[in-house]
């Protein structure tokens, strides 16, 4: 997708600290190797670098892991967010990450980018709406853009479907329900769709909603939500403590709302060395654990 906008935006260029295989940013590197930059490991140079080039008009597609995101947290608020700067973050492994072990799990991003101001924060559900999030990025000059996907292979065939702008801070109803809304972001919006029409089946009536933004949230959207569930349950593949759960927590308390509100994602410890699956049931927001959670508060 990167080397498609490429080909159609001559501004796009590409940056990657040492990554470029597992970024699969060497498609780029091999057609245009005059606008693509491994700039070795130096992640804080990688983002620096991408905020030099904005400067000068490019379009940089910077595409780091999000555990290695962490070092160059200066970078990304002084030089490029402070500055209003178009660079857009490409955080690849967001979330569990499996076998690489407690230091690559990506489950940090969502929180410590939260914070900074003005910054927008996307986590695609599917590749149909990373390719589009990548697409918005380079048409609308809105500053840094962070975009935060999973590791792992997609699971649609048909995924290079024609592009289109998002807007900007916008989620979406997937399922309109009464009894329990579960709320996502990212690709564990199709685990909780799954588990909504699995107990649609039998009779309970679950919303999902996938927030697609962080930041700005969909504040129209959550007072939807609010007004219309005294159940709500968050979904996130990224620490909860500062994520989308406590996102929606600010929002609830300043609106006084009155239900009750379950987040699930994972938990405020260090998460071991496993299978992303094996991982994922240990949080508890593996497809059984949200159902498991939908059940107890249907009959709480």
């Amino acid at each position: 997708t990167l080397l498609e906008l490429a080909r159609n935006n001559e501004k796009i260029v590409g940056v990657t600290p040492a990554m470029s295989v597992g970024c699969s940013m060497d498609i780029l590197m091999e057609e245009m190797p005059s606008r693509a930059f491994d700039v070795g490991i130096a992640e804080q140079h990688a983002v620096t670098f991408s905020a030099g080039l904005a400067t000068e008009g490019f379009i940089p597609f910077c595409n780091i892991y999000s555990t290695f995101m962490q070092r160059a947290y200066d970078q990304v608020i002084h030089d490029a967010a402070m500055q209003k700067l178009q660079v857009i973050l490409c955080l690849d492994r967001g979330g569990l990450v499996g076998e690489d072990g407690p230091t690559h799990h990506g489950v940090y991003d969502m929180a410590f980018l939260r914070c900074i101001p003005e910054i927008i924060i996307s986590s695609p559900l599917n590749e149909m709406e990373l390719r589009n999030l990548m697409y918005t990025a380079q048409e609308m000059d809105r500053g840094t853009f962070a975009i935060r996907y999973p590791r792992g292979k997609g699971t649609i065939a048909d995924w290079k479907q024609p592009m289109k702008s998002l807007e900007i801070g916008k989620g979406e109803c997937l399922k309109e329900g009464k009894d329990v809304a579960i709320l996502t972001i990212g690709t564990v919006g199709k685990r909780a769709m799954l588990v909504a029409n699995s107990l649609g089946a039998q009779g309970h009536n679950i919303g999902v909603y996938n927030m697609r933004f962080l930041k700005p949230i969909d504040k129209a959207l959550l007072h939807d939500v609010f007004s219309t569930y005294q159940k709500i349950i968050t979904v996130e593949d990224g620490t909860i403590v500062g994520g989308l759960g406590s996102a929606v927590l600010e929002e609830a308390m300043e609106v006084g709302y009155k239900g009750t509100i379950k987040r699930l994602g994972v938990p405020d410890k260090y998460v071991t060395h496993g299978r992303v699956r094996e991982l994922e049931t240990l949080c508890g927001f593996d497809k059984e654990g949200i159902r498991q959670t939908v059940l107890g508060m249907l009959q709480g």
